[in-house]
């Protein structure tokens, strides 16, 4: 594949600084906030996904080297108030929502990340940065064994959000979370580090220098980062109603604790999904869930609806709006199958990923083109052109099944940790240091493909729209 012309860097809008930035120089570092895995995977997690999926894409075809890493919030306050409400294991909720979001990104052709991370897989990691924030005097432990972030030692906390204080404590009042009112911190806006283990027989803990316990959310992903991809990142995003307190508060303590600044060269944040201008909402319940849409449509069909809308635009549901993208992947269909035309589509198309990924105008520049050059740009945005799904994720290999006990033909994830066996960052122990009785291991029909592998939207924290 040769481009029309030397390629076209893309500017992206950044919420930190409200305008449009050039990709730094260099190998590239992505990532995006995954799925808490309960009520998986709805239309406003689809949206997401899609379109970093085809930032992604984008880049690499322009020529640029990137790592691409999404986590999995497997351990949280509200997937253990889910499991207590319907009365199963944590873990084996969220592997078998995991298992499903999986299958619905393989029906969307959304490409495999090259690391897909548990939270439960970078346990060590995260007593590190805490002890890190401790030790500078960021944070602060608490009777019962809960550590808070210090918002006070943060000179730059809100220059995210833009928020002043009472825009934040309202926000944090609503999360699902909510400890706004704890009398333990110092300020209100303080926010968890570290959760003390409550004593209850259903929650994980693992031990650490101030208790027994589990991670608290922000810094899940700010280890995650600090792992996988170092201690800054090109591009870091995921759904608007993250921007604040999660994302705000990943920079504080991620630009504390490494001693870096900027944590992320340049924000992405994705609209809002709604129905009649509502915001989908788990507490709502006003969800269009992936696995209904494609009973009746393709997954090209449906990817083609989501990139009909640019990434940072809201936008509301409308059944008639997928039938019309239906239609319009039918008429592409025709149109590779003919022969080669381009009529400056290249041109077109490289200029309107440059405009800050703008896909409705990508999709436009389509138009009037054929053959291998509808092939060849249609793949970039991740469409496939012939109704069937790709495999997502890859199948195993002899060596990875042996490794994690699943069934090589089934399509798994190549998992960063195993879930569930190994090193103390995947056991929970008690109060007492013994493990934390765990779910038998599953069969295939409980847990699907994934085996034993890792798994991998707020104003309210239900959401976690990543």
């Amino acid at each position: 594949m040769t481009l029309p012309t030397a390629p076209r860097e893309l500017e992206l809008t950044d919420t930190r600084r409200r305008a449009r930035v050039p990709l730094p120089e260099g190998a590239l570092s992505v990532y995006v906030c995954g799925v808490t895995p309960y009520d998986t995977t709805h239309l406003g997690h689809a949206f997401t996904f899609v379109q970093f999926d085809t930032l992604v894409r984008a880049l690499r075809w322009l020529g640029r080297e990137v790592t691409y890493v999404q986590n999995v919030t497997d351990i949280d306050d509200s997937i253990l108030a889910r499991a207590r409400r319907q009365g199963e294991d944590w873990q084996a909720l969220g592997r078998r929502e995991t298992v499903r979001y999986l299958e619905d990104m393989r029906t969307l052709n959304v490409a495999a990340p090259d690391h897909f991370v548990a939270a439960t897989s970078v346990i060590p990691e995260i007593r590190s940065m805490v002890e890190r924030l401790l030790e500078l005097g960021a944070a602060y432990a608490t009777d019962g064994g809960s550590v808070f972030f210090r918002i006070a030692a943060s000179p730059h906390y809100g220059e995210l959000s833009r928020l002043d204080r009472p825009g934040m404590l309202e926000i944090a009042a609503s999360q699902d979370d909510a400890d706004v009112d704890d009398p333990r911190k110092e300020d209100p806006l303080d926010f968890a580090l570290w959760k003390g283990w409550s004593g209850s027989s259903d929650e994980p803990a693992w031990p650490s220098p101030w208790g027994p316990g589990r991670p608290a959310w922000h810094i899940e992903c700010s280890a995650i980062c600090k792992r996988y991809l170092g201690p800054q990142v090109s591009v870091h995003g995921g759904g608007a109603d993250l921007v604040y307190p999660h994302h705000e508060s990943e920079i504080a303590q991620s630009e504390l604790a490494t001693g870096r600044r900027p944590f992320v060269h340049a924000w992405l944040h994705t609209g809002m999904t709604r129905m009649d201008g509502v915001k989908m909402s788990k507490s709502l319940g006003n969800l269009v869930f992936v696995r209904d849409l494609v009973r009746e449509h393709s997954g090209d069909a449906v990817r083609l609806y989501l990139l009909e809308h640019r990434y940072g635009d809201a936008f509301d549901w409308r059944p008639a709006d997928l039938e019309s993208a239906a239609r319009r992947m039918s008429r592409l269909r025709v149109a590779a199958a003919e022969a080669d035309r381009d009529d400056g589509a290249r041109e077109r198309f490289v200029a309107a990923l440059a405009d800050d990924l703008n896909t409705p105008a990508a999709l436009r520049a389509l138009d009037g083109a054929g053959g291998s050059t509808v092939r060849e740009l249609a793949g970039v945005l991740g469409l496939t052109l012939s109704g069937a799904d790709l495999a997502y994720p890859p199948r195993m290999t002899d060596d990875d099944a042996k490794a994690t006990g699943t069934d090589k033909d089934q399509p798994s994830l190549k998992p960063d940790e195993s879930w569930g066996q190994g090193t103390d960052s995947t056991h929970p122990q008690s109060a007492t240091g013994q493990p934390v009785e765990r779910v038998d291991e599953a069969t295939a029909d409980d847990i699907g493909p994934l085996g034993r592998d890792e798994l991998p939207q707020t104003p309210t924290r239900d959401e976690k729209n990543s």
